[in-house]
């Protein structure tokens, strides 16, 4: 999702909310010699006539925004979004040579865990300058926000602590950009790992040069995942998908059917279905508008029953709407999933983050 963000999604300054101010009249002294009556009518006149009306006046003079000035989020656009790419799922050998090459440097998480990461610009990617996000066509996979470090943490803190095991199970991570949990995950022998992002542009320059630089040593000591042969530097346990969250679950290996997930919900435990056993995101709630089709994305496939999704975000992002309140409500209307919050970082240097566990009732 390069640089540590101070924000995640996306802008965190409020719009400010414009008054349009109204001029008014000013009376003056009479003089002390009165005029003659016509005189005094045609004054009169004049003055109602430079009266103005506040509804005129409202439309008279502009309105002022700092968004106007280039602070704080961009206002909503009246154009249409251009459609989603296609949902394709990208090959490690597309991992073009010519492209932009990512920096890599080192990131300490935590005492005794440090991963790498690389260092992308968004225009040699995108053509886009100073940018964390342009609706339809960039989601902000190249910066690396908070919090996927928050997320990764608490997974590492779960392990420790005996609640969360990794080794063997089937994992997903939506909106992954450098995709940090996902390699996290690698590292303590997850069996199958999946990295969605929507742009393929973020999972070629950016992603799949993190994973091989981060599991190439490590998973080879357990089964040839990545091998020397460029055309196949990484097997099918783990791949990497990229399109938008109403499509994605076309190409997604595990995902439940309508009949499964209904039968499940519905209480019947003989019913289960394998989807992914742990789903992992970070500042994926950013944009109110895309909270629904990211919740229907995570039932579809989340493995019923015992499946538990990882969830790391700000409480409220500014200027977008979204926030992990925004999602932890949508979740507790619908009724079949329970929120717990682990963990809860206010540091003074950004909005508060949150890390929620959402598990099936």
């Amino acid at each position: 999702m390069g640089f540590i963000g101070s924000n995640k999604g996306h802008p965190t300054r409020p719009v400010v909310k414009t008054v349009s101010v109204v001029p008014f009249a000013i009376p003056f002294a009479a003089a002390v010699t009165v005029p003659p009556r016509s005189l005094r009518r045609s004054a009169s006149a004049m003055q109602k006539s430079n009266v103005p009306n506040p509804a005129k006046a409202e439309q008279s003079y502009p309105s002022f925004s700092l968004s106007s000035l280039g602070f704080g989020p961009p206002a909503p656009s009246k154009d249409p979004l251009p459609p989603p790419p296609p949902a394709v799922e990208v090959l490690p050998c597309e991992e073009e040579s010519s492209g932009p090459k990512s920096n890599v440097e080192p990131i300490v998480i935590d005492d005794g865990l440090t991963l790498l990461k690389g260092r992308v610009s968004t225009f040699d990617v995108f053509g886009v300058v100073n940018s964390d996000l342009v609706p339809g066509k960039y989601e902000g996979g190249l910066k690396l926000w908070e919090g996927s470090l928050d997320l990764v943490k608490k997974l590492h803190l779960e392990i420790e602590e005996g609640v969360l095991m990794l080794s063997g199970k089937r994992v997903l991570e939506l909106g992954c950009g450098h995709g940090l949990p996902g390699i996290f995950a690698g590292l303590k022998r997850a069996a199958v790992i999946h990295f969605q992002d929507f742009n393929a542009e973020v999972l070629r320059s950016l992603t799949i040069p993190n994973v091989t630089v981060n599991l190439k040593k490590e998973l080879n000591q357990q089964q040839p995942l990545l091998t020397s042969k460029p055309s196949t530097s990484i097997t099918a346990d783990v791949r990497f998908f990229a399109g938008d969250w109403n499509e994605i679950h076309q190409l997604l290996p595990y995902v439940c059917s309508a009949d499964q997930r209904k039968a499940a919900d519905g209480g019947l435990e003989e019913k289960t279905c394998d989807g992914y056993e742990v789903i992992l995101m970070a500042e994926t709630v950013y944009s109110l508008s895309s909270l629904h089709c990211l919740y229907e994305l995570i039932k579809r496939c989340m493995h019923r029953p015992s499946g538990v999704v990882y969830m790391a975000g700000k409480k409220h992002y500014f200027g977008v709407g979204g926030g992990t309140r925004q999602f932890v409500n949508l979740v507790e209307e619908d009724g079949i999933l329970t929120a717990c919050l682990l963990a809860e970082v206010a540091d003074g240097s950004s909005n508060v983050r949150e890390v929620w566990k959402l598990m099936f009732k």
